[in-house]
């Protein structure tokens, strides 16, 4: 615009110059030639040029670049445990109800299920296109207690998997992030970053479904799990401070909902979120209304969209009855007391009408219906089918600064409110043909940091512990195994941060996963004692170690 303002003003200059059209056209006797009308264009373009090079640099001067890139290599070695395959178990379930329906009576072997699938297969093919999980759901409640166990004494032997490791020797990522700023106005301010963020060799952007939380590409971990070499926008929002003189600002867009306190100790850099890192780790859009209570207090109002069902989602092919609603997000955030030496976080958010999943894009390898093979790696487009329930989530931080010490507990927790509904994942912490109930789960986290030589060098040490039913949305905390605070059982970490250049830094860090309990990070299915030879839908670690070595190069 001011550009275009500047070339009007040079045009209307030159009708009044001595030498311009103007004074060509009043002078009768001096005839414009093409030569003065050329010297003229050329005039105008120099001028143009002197003045676009100050503008150019006027609004580069507004934008303010910094970003990071990190190479890191891994080497991860895990365990899986005894246990049985349940998508396995529930493809012999479906079976069984075909082969009742084709007979009349339960199947005395295995065998005998697979004679009478390869004697009717068209019959069985017409059955499981048919198959709803209601359908099962209600089958399965008409085999009285003498029959099930029968069935099960004769299929759980066939789907026994012995433990077994799953090791990955040497693993290489790569990290990038694009931080934008710049002043809008006085009181307003807009932020973004881009992230691209990828392991070596792989940019199909969609993982193979392996039972964890981070083989899923959601909205809310697509820069947080490797993904791909495309650029993505993990943040974009503006900041309204100051609203009306009064100590107040609106903040809307895609929110900076990752990488907050206590998690920025181990990456020795400032905190990157503003909600706790313990408890919320996951990109969403949204707003946040905040007051400065004082110098030292912010008191924050956040609201964001988990799920939306009106667009994108086939919404409209559905029965009214059979649509579904938003999955809004609320919560309150208050940094009670925040300075150099010490910081006190309280955070409380509620999701409500939960759903079984978010819109995502995801391989698998098994229907999760049937329990058939699906035949080929085919990339799925997932959208939830129904609402679970509601959930509760509280956290409280405590960091201090003691000389070159640097410490902190944290303390989280989580309730379910369930709705009577499952699905062929399950329910709110249940499993598929159970009655959901309502549970609570905790977690406590701490950890210790020395810093010395200059606050160069640096040393950690951290553990958390979570409880049976601990859930917490953080599905992009950046672990590669999976996010160590959603773990059902106990994690230690140790790492070591070294400044080579004031921003350039190296790090070597271990963490060593105990779990506990079956479905760390998922809301779905309930968690089973893996102790226990349990029954599982698809695998999970009793135990995970991983070393990795990084450089990070900030500017």
């Amino acid at each position: 615009m001011r550009l275009r303002n500047t070339t009007l003003l040079l045009a209307a200059l030159a009708l009044v110059l001595p030498w311009g059209p103007a004074a060509l056209a009043a002078d009768k006797d001096d005839k414009a030639t093409a030569e003065q009308i050329e010297d003229l264009k050329e005039r105008i373009e120099e001028l143009e040029q002197r003045i676009v090079k100050p503008e150019r640099h006027a609004a580069l001067d507004r934008l303010e670049f910094r970003g990071d890139f990190r190479f890191e290599a891994h080497s991860i070695s895990a365990t899986i445990p005894d246990h049985f395959d349940g998508l396995a178990l529930q493809n012999l379930i479906v079976k069984t109800l075909f082969y009742f329906n084709q007979v009349g009576m339960p199947p005395t072997s295995i065998a005998d299920l697979d004679n009478q699938i390869a004697n009717n297969y068209g019959d069985w093919l017409f059955f499981i296109d048919n198959l709803t999980f209601d359908q099962l759901k209600q089958a399965m409640g008409g085999f009285d207690p003498a029959m099930q166990q029968q069935l099960f004494g004769m299929f759980l032997p066939a789907t026994f998997v012995p433990a077994q490791d799953a090791d990955n020797d040497i693993m290489y990522t790569n990290r990038l992030r694009l931080r934008i700023r710049t002043k809008v106005a006085d009181n307003v301010s807009f932020e973004g970053r881009l992230s691209m963020y990828k392991v070596w060799g792989d940019s199909t952007g969609v993982q193979v479904f392996n039972g964890q939380p981070n083989t899923i590409n959601i909205d809310g971990t697509t820069v947080g799990v490797p993904n791909s070499d495309i650029l993505r926008v993990e943040r974009a929002y503006f900041s309204w401070n100051d609203i009306g003189g009064a100590p107040v600002y609106l903040s809307i867009g895609r929110r900076p909902s990752t990488d907050g306190a206590p998690l920025h100790l181990r990456q020795d850099e400032p905190r990157g979120g503003t909600p706790a890192g313990s408890l919320i780790n996951f990109q969403f859009d949204g707003l946040t209304l905040g007051w400065h209570v004082t110098d030292y207090s912010t008191l924050r109002l956040c609201y964001g969209v988990g799920y939306e069902s009106g667009f994108g989602s086939g919404d409209v092919l559905k029965n009214p009855a059979d649509r579904l609603d938003d999955v809004p997000l609320l919560g309150i955030n208050w940094d009670v007391w925040d300075t150099d030496d010490m910081f006190i976080q309280l955070t409380l958010a509620r999701a409500f009408d939960v759903t079984d999943g978010f819109n995502g894009l995801v391989v698998l390898p098994k229907d999760p219906l049937t329990g058939n093979a699906i035949p080929a790696p085919v990339v799925l487009r997932y959208t939830p089918s129904t609402h679970l329930g509601d959930m509760d989530l509280a956290s409280v931080i405590f960091m201090r600064t003691d000389g070159p010490i640097d410490w902190f507990v944290s303390a989280n927790y989580m309730k379910s409110d369930p709705r009577n509904v499952t699905t062929p994942f399950g329910g709110l912490f249940a499993d598929p043909f159970d009655t959901p109930e309502e549970h609570s789960g905790t977690m406590w986290y701490g950890g210790i940091r020395y810093r010395f030589n200059d606050d160069r060098t640096k040393v950690g040490l951290e553990f958390n512990h979570g409880s049976q039913y601990w859930f917490n949305f953080a599905a992009a905390e950046d672990d590669i195994i999976a996010p160590k605070t959603q773990t059902r059982g106990d994690v230690w970490e140790v790492y070591l941060t070294h400044r080579i250049h004031d921003r350039f830094v190296f790090k070597v860090d271990y963490i060593d996963y105990s779990y506990d309990y079956s479905g760390s990070g998922w809301f779905l299915g309930a968690p089973k004692d893996l102790d226990a030879m349990p029954v599982l839908g698809f695998p999970t670690y009793d135990s995970a170690k991983k070393l990795s070595a990084s450089f990070i190069a900030r500017w």
